[in-house]
């Protein structure tokens, strides 16, 4: 009988392997069920760095695991070497795995309140750290998900100045390890659209 419990407790016991491959699934049956096509990273150069909104295409970026879709490339410059500068964002979020909503502040109750964050560029490098809102409130750490930062390389974090302009927006899937301290410590992966706006 103490054979069996053993057995039986040693079957309930999830390796990170295990989380990973749970990951990986979630995220394959996600894009399936979303009808996403995914492209690669050579296909998405070859395009210009756009993805075809009407394929519903996303960019799987291979050093960072991370799934991309440029929704509206933004207004502005890209940007700059050396540059420092402070971006809002809006955002929602959505655990894949659990299939629910998480957070977000595109509601009523956050109508005023973007996410704030600080973000700096050394050569292809960009650092970010969030200054205020709903993701620092809720998870309690300045650090921003390395996966939110991947949009800088290629968007314009600029802010609207005439009615035909329009802030930068983008959709991810993020795998734990580009993610938030709860993404990673739980091995889970999120998915999110973000909008980038400079702040004036």
């Amino acid at each position: 009988m103490l054979i069996a419990v053993v057995l039986t407790s040693c079957n309930d016991y999830e390796t990170y392997g295990d989380k990973k491959e749970k990951e990986r699934n979630a995220i394959s049956k996600f894009i399936a069920d979303s009808s996403f096509t995914v492209i690669t990273e050579e296909e998405f150069v070859k395009n210009g760095y756009k993805t075809d909104l009407s394929r519903r295409e996303f960019v799987k970026l291979d050093k960072s695991g991370v799934y991309m879709q440029i929704i509206r490339l933004g207004c502005g410059e890209n940007i700059k070497d050396g540059e420092d500068l402070t971006i809002d964002c809006r955002y929602t979020e959505y655990d894949i795995l659990n299939d629910s909503t998480m957070t977000q502040n595109v509601t009523v109750e956050y109508a005023s309140l973007p996410d704030r964050m600080t973000v700096s560029r050394s050569g292809g490098t960009f650092t970010a750290t969030f200054l205020s809102g709903c993701m620092y409130s809720t998870y309690g750490t300045a650090s921003v998900p390395a996966g939110w930062i991947v949009p800088l390389s290629y968007i314009k974090a600029g802010r609207p100045q005439t009615a035909t302009d329009e802030c930068a927006k983008v959709r991810l899937i993020v795998p734990h390890t580009q993610g938030h301290v709860y993404a990673s410590s739980n091995v889970t992966p999120y998915f999110y659209t973000i909008t980038f706006q400079r702040e004036i």
